[in-house]
């Protein structure tokens, strides 16, 4: 990578390769060069929509309902199920590198900040694909959904509806299912993938926060309610509030209020 080279063009080029390895080595790199200041331009690109970005051949992307069960009681079964978290956290890399690319006359502190949810993201990655090859196997040899990218396609026109739809409802789902996640690997005694999933569960509270902090700016600068503008984006892109139990404190740390946590399980209005 050029020091001279645009951050947008830079992310751009993060985002779009397919090599897992080099796509996580890139991520490393360049926010290593931003932290160092050595990006120097920034809106010199055209902003293209990106209806895939760069990932490997495999897994094998499906339906989200068509994936298997899988049985944590069994140990292929526990593979497949890193294997999914795995692939969250592969799409979470090109979200916060999207995020990066897209929106363009943002703050240095936006930039810096998903930046930094990129780097940590590909850090989660490489943790649960290392643990996937102890146990045999590796990322790619299971099945996936895109659901995650899919929004990002659907929200790639707004960056407050970015902002409100990825970290504060489909990664803020993460804080509400992993402790139940750690709770029962504790009890199959798989300590390795606990003690993965408690670094996540702690990092991810941070990405939402960084999410909720760019929403309420956002919702400032266009003069609009936060909590009542939250409400509409998701009754417009899900049909059905959140099922319960949300973990409040962990939403709570991330930025939501306790208004807005009541608020995602009560019936469409």
């Amino acid at each position: 990578m050029s020091s001279e080279d645009d951050l947008h063009l830079l992310a751009y080029a993060c985002l779009q390769q397919s090599d897992v390895a080099l796509k996580v080595a890139d991520t490393f790199r360049l926010f290593e060069l931003e932290a160092q200041g050595r990006v120097t331009g920034k809106n010199c690109t055209e902003v293209r929509s990106t209806p895939e970005p760069g990932r490997p051949d495999k897994p094998v992307l499906i339906h989200q309902h068509d994936v298997p069960r899988r049985d944590l009681g069994n140990e292929q079964g526990r593979a497949a199920f890193i294997h999914a978290i795995c692939h969250i956290e592969f799409n979470a890399i090109n979200l916060a590198l999207d995020a990066v690319y897209r929106f363009r006359n943002m703050p240095d502190l936006y930039y810096k900040d998903w930046l930094q949810v990129a780097k940590e993201e590909a850090q989660h990655f490489q943790l649960l694909s290392n643990r996937l090859n102890e146990m045999g196997y590796a990322y790619g040899d299971f099945p996936a959904h895109n659901g995650l990218w899919d929004m990002a396609c659907r929200t790639e026109h707004d960056i407050l509806h970015r902002m409100a739809l990825v970290p504060r409802v489909l990664e803020a789902r993460g804080l509400d299912v992993t402790p139940g996640i750690i709770h029962r690997l504790q009890q199959l005694q798989d300590l390795k993938t606990v003690e993965i999933l408690e670094l996540i569960l702690r990092e991810e509270i941070g990405h939402v926060k960084i999410g909720s902090r760019w929403y309420m700016v956002l919702c400032e600068q266009r003069e609009l309610e936060p909590i009542a503008t939250f409400r509409l984006l998701v009754r417009e892109y899900y049909k059905s509030p959140l099922r319960e139990p949300l973990n409040h404190q962990a939403r709570i740390e991330a930025g939501f209020t306790e208004q807005e946590i009541w608020e995602l399980t009560q019936p469409f209005r």
